[in-house]
């Protein structure tokens, strides 16, 4: 096991904070099979922390967990919008927080569980993100995503680098969504969006477990469950997408999803379009290691290597708990 120091915001409230655990790591490394074991061993409730799983029809390629494979756990933020409504960080802390707190009222242990890195940091951190700051802003969206089509994403990441260095080095190369929020939020609001984040949210005590394993065992996971996905009809419901992607642009840009995209234009191979899928999905599951190893103090265990750590991981959680 590799633990990382873990700090807590030792501001003195005068109520009690929620104790939150979040299960964290890329995407095919274990985290429902874990949260489903966990909660019934600690009589929890899963709030899910994707962003894509949010959206009613996208099933296969989002890797949802089915209501028939819950096993009697009440889960939260699944399905609750169409593909074509917006669905903002903003949207997600609000939910999840009514999730956490109506969890906590049944007696139950919240487990939020997902790997959109950002929408959980937006619980453990204060981020501000009501209001203005958080409304979308389609004529300054627009400004800069002709900006981005005309001078290119280092150009963007630059213009972020002026107004707000601190985002600019945090956010990934290449993820133009979240550079040009950082922007819309500075010129909303006249201060940097990492201004918001300095503090923990003094509501919740939070325990951060997080899978991983050898990378070659990842990548080899990830290419199996597409071609899982695959036979489970994942084409099907790319097409779907694809049909409304004019009305439905959050969904069309997930992956899993657009890739698919050429090879129903005509434009490429289904061969080509499965190849692409597999390589944007291990770049994404990259990605979301670098956040979770850089951005939250995590625990870290390998299960798909070392099973019997599942007892190291209830140990830490009952001592969390406990504590």
């Amino acid at each position: 096991m590799q633990c990382q120091p873990f700090s807590l915001n030792e501001e003195v409230t005068t109520m009690p904070k929620q104790k939150l655990i979040l299960i964290v790591g890329p995407t095919a490394v274990g985290k429902t099979a874990l949260s489903l074991k966990l909660a019934h061993r600690f009589n929890g409730e899963v709030i899910s922390g994707d962003s894509m799983q949010v959206y009613r029809k996208l099933d296969i390629g989002t890797a949802k967990i089915l209501p028939q494979e819950q096993q009697g756990i009440r889960h939260h933020l699944l399905n609750v919008r169409e593909l074509t409504e917006p669905f903002t960080v903003a949207d997600f802390k609000r939910l999840a927080t009514q999730a956490i707190t109506a969890t906590a009222k049944r007696g139950h242990q919240p487990f939020v569980v997902g790997g959109t890195g950002f929408y959980l940091q937006s619980l453990l951190r204060g981020y501000q993100l009501g209001g203005s700051a958080s409304a979308p802003q389609p004529k300054l969206r627009a400004k800069w995503e002709h900006f981005l089509v005309v001078h290119g994403i280092q150009a963007l990441q630059q213009a972020v680098a002026q107004v707000d260095p601190i985002s600019a080095r945090k956010i990934s190369p290449g993820d133009s969504r979240r550079l040009i929020r950082a922007l819309e939020v500075f010129e909303t609001t006249g201060k940097p969006i990492s201004a918001q984040t300095d503090q923990y949210n003094p509501a919740y005590q939070p325990l951060v477990i997080g899978l991983t394993t050898q990378r070659s065992v990842l990548y080899a996971r990830i290419n199996q469950r597409v071609d899982q996905m695959l036979a489970a009809g994942l084409l099907t419901e790319a097409k779907m997408v694809y049909q409304q992607r004019q009305q439905a642009p959050q969904a069309s840009k997930a992956i899993g999803y657009k890739e698919f995209f050429p090879y129903f234009a005509g434009e490429c191979t289904l061969a080509e379009a499965v190849t692409t899928v597999k390589k944007n999905s291990r770049h994404f599951a990259k990605r979301q290691l670098t956040y979770f190893r850089n951005q939250m103090a995590t625990h870290w265990f390998d299960l798909l290597a070392q099973p019997d750590q599942l007892m190291q991981i209830e140990q830490t959680v009952v001592q969390f708990l406990n504590d």
